[in-house]
């Protein structure tokens, strides 16, 4: 091959081409886009990655890149492809429990060189007609999410934070990036395609009172907020604009593309509805292109690429016979059947996730008598500010205290009633047992807290993805007091506290005490 016009590097006593990017290619404003929103997270949004982890995976992938391509042509090129594969997975992949504002750590960074390379080495070997089947970063993200498991990594936020001038200004560059590269490669079809139908199915999934656990809100994330959520999530802008789009992994045909997108979105609709967990509903997002590229060759089959584009409902009926108001009439049928099919199909694949959006229905009325006066004040932890600001932190621990003296009053009356008041989950079970355990063998033990200090603090008790509570970690004492069974006090122990108590809010507003962790 000549090389000619080209830029030449010597390597030894050989000069090589060098091949330097072009300003009109359109993976150099994608890469524009994609950087912003880095420097965004870095800046304003508070991204749970580091500097360190980017370069980590943007490098790992360019040397490969490099260096695959030198071994194959006997040119040295500039790796724009594999800079975004890098680029996007460090944009979308996390560590489990980096803190935010930690810019410069390298925690965890052979996750970011592995999965990205791994996510580049799938375009140069898992390929079909010349071409690689999936998109690298996309196949890279989910196997490492499959594989490796949530408590170990997990995907970016679906919610990323309150819409202020930082947030504001992502989803400028978002929209404005992604819908000038998207007209500019003529795929805007399939976007819209691909994002009104997932609106439709998530509406779908809300309206049948789908619920899912997050690392960002206190309560299960249900219904219209549900909805919500997910169609103006930045994360899901990001797959439509920058991962679904991608030329090579999609359909050739125009009306492919689009029966494409819309059908990418029922799947990925499908793959949500069971799961619980923002993890779970994450990767079942990105795993839904996973599944679908391979197929994208059988769209071309059916829809080749030059026929004029046509509506979804065209192509539904196009095969029938037209003409008369009874054959309209089975036309509309049909395309009726087949959507209440599909909304049927949806609601019922979502029903491990319907539960109910309230996570304790005790009652508020709580009969005790606590000075407030007695109790320490509370301090709070930045994390527990940031997801409980309408939560008055000293009125919750007066609901504490009014919560141990009831379970006090249950075992003295042996009534396991007053408990369902003032706990629930794993807290009442136990209680319960203590309660029912204590009046058979008529040894009733009270336990009788004093706290030095309180601090409010936020935790995850089944894991990030399990969802967000709040903490009372308390310090000072608690006086064990035995009782007979007239109620006459028999003996009292008293021991060192350091405990933390887990909170939830009912359904009547009342908080109760979910857990106790021993610290």
């Amino acid at each position: 091959m000549t090389t000619a016009g080209l830029r030449t590097l010597r390597l030894g006593s050989a000069d090589y081409p060098v091949v330097l990017p072009n300003v009109g290619d359109p993976r150099l404003h994608l890469a524009a886009v994609i950087i912003s929103i880095h420097v965004l997270g870095q800046t304003s949004l508070g991204f749970r990655v580091s500097v360190p982890q980017i370069l980590v995976a943007i490098l790992t992938c360019a040397l490969i890149e490099v260096g695959w391509t030198f071994v194959k042509s006997k040119e040295i090129v500039w790796p724009a492809s594999a800079m975004l594969t890098g680029s996007g997975v460090a944009l979308i992949l996390r560590i489990v429990g980096q803190d935010r504002g930690d810019h410069w750590t390298w925690s965890g960074w052979y996750f970011f060189a592995g999965i990205a390379a791994f996510s580049l080495l799938s375009k140069y070997l898992i390929r079909f007609r010349g071409s690689h089947v999936f998109n690298p970063s996309n196949l890279g993200l989910v196997v490492a999410f499959l594989v490796i498991g949530s408590e170990v990594i997990e995907p970016l936020d679906f919610w990323w934070s309150p819409l202020d001038p930082g947030m504001a200004a992502a989803y400028l560059i978002i929209l404005v990036g992604g819908l000038l590269i998207t007209r500019r490669l003529r795929l805007l079809a399939l976007a819209a395609g691909f994002w009104l139908t997932l609106a439709a199915g998530i509406g779908v999934l809300a309206a049948s009172g789908h619920c899912m656990t997050t690392a960002w809100a206190l309560q299960p994330v249900c219904g219209s907020t549900f909805w919500w959520t997910i169609i103006t999530s930045p994360e899901v802008l990001i797959f439509l604009f920058f991962m679904i789009t991608d030329p090579k992994t999609i359909p050739a045909g125009k009306s492919a593309r689009i029966v494409f997108g819309i059908t990418l979105a029922l799947a990925c609709t499908l793959l949500m509805a069971p799961q619980t967990t923002e993890f779970g509903a994450k990767v079942a997002l990105l795993g839904g292109l996973v599944v679908l590229t391979p197929l994208r060759y059988l769209f071309d089959r059916l829809l080749p690429g030059r026929e004029p584009a046509r509506s979804p409902v065209s192509l539904l009926t196009e095969t029938l016979p037209s003409g008369g108001r009874r054959r309209v009439f089975l036309r509309g049928a049909m395309v009726g059947s087949a959507l209440v099919a599909l909304a049927a199909l949806i609601v019922a694949a979502g029903a491990p996730a319907r539960v109910a959006a309230s996570p304790a229905a005790g009652s508020s009325s709580v009969d005790v008598d606590i000075d407030p006066s007695t109790l320490p004040e509370v301090t709070v932890s930045p994390d527990a500010l940031a997801l409980s600001s309408e939560v008055d932190p000293d009125e919750l621990a007066l609901m504490l205290a009014e919560d141990l003296a009831v379970e006090g009053e249950a075992m003295l009356s042996s009534d396991t009633s007053l408990l369902r008041a003032v706990d629930d989950g794993p807290r009442l079970i136990e209680m319960e047992r203590k309660v029912e355990v204590a009046a058979t063998l008529g040894n009733l033990v009270v336990d009788e807290h004093s706290f030095d200090s309180l601090h409010l603090d936020v935790v995850f008790t089944d894991g990030p993805q399990g969802g967000a509570s709040l903490a009372l970690v308390a310090r000072g004492t608690v006086d064990q007091v035995g009782y007979d069974p007239n109620g006459e006090e028999q003996e009292r122990l008293t021991t060192e506290l350091d405990t933390t108590f887990v909170m939830r809010q009912g359904a009547s507003g009342r908080w109760v005490i979910v857990g106790e962790e021993s610290r």
